[in-house]
């Protein structure tokens, strides 16, 4: 088969066309959703001032993030990412509610935040350090040979 044989066009044609597919195929965004946040049909069976921790609960599910240092306040959250090739995943949106309740467990009040309101809400996981380095045994038995005191082997 000759370059110049028509046989040789097509096949260099569909090539072309299958890598251009490829590349136009592999370039789509794909989105992935994280959380879940109550619709506001659900919301709306709550009743400010009449609903407590446990109605809450049961109706419309137990939340993803619960306050520790205010009144144990319920926090729904949901978040869509955008991957698009091999860039970093971006937030497309995120949705915030907040169910705060007072002293005696009942519903005080019930909001809604999300990124197009302007109201971007950070999550972060703090971990505490260890302070354990990342070492492997035999570094570690090696780092050891410095620091040994035949004092201490004889009783002195």
């Amino acid at each position: 088969m000759s370059v110049t044989s028509p046989m040789f066009r097509r096949a260099w044609r569909a090539t072309l066309a299958g890598v251009a597919l490829f590349a136009v195929a592999s370039c789509s965004s794909v989105y992935r959703n994280h959380g879940h946040v109550p619709s506001e049909a659900e919301l709306s069976e709550i009743k400010v001032g009449v609903d407590t921790r446990d109605t809450v609960a049961e109706s419309i599910g137990t939340p993803s993030v619960s306050g520790v240092l205010d009144s144990g306040n319920y926090y729904y959250v949901a978040t869509r990412f955008r991957h698009y090739g091999p860039r970093e995943p971006e937030i497309v949106d995120r949705q915030l509610v907040a169910i705060s309740f007072d002293s005696r467990g009942v519903v005080r009040n019930i909001e809604r935040y999300g990124l197009r309101d302007g109201q971007f809400v950070p999550l972060q996981r703090r971990v505490t350090d260890s302070g354990v380095q990342d070492k492997t045994f035999l570094r570690q038995l090696l780092g050891n040979l410095g620091r040994f005191n035949p004092g201490t082997v004889l009783g002195e």
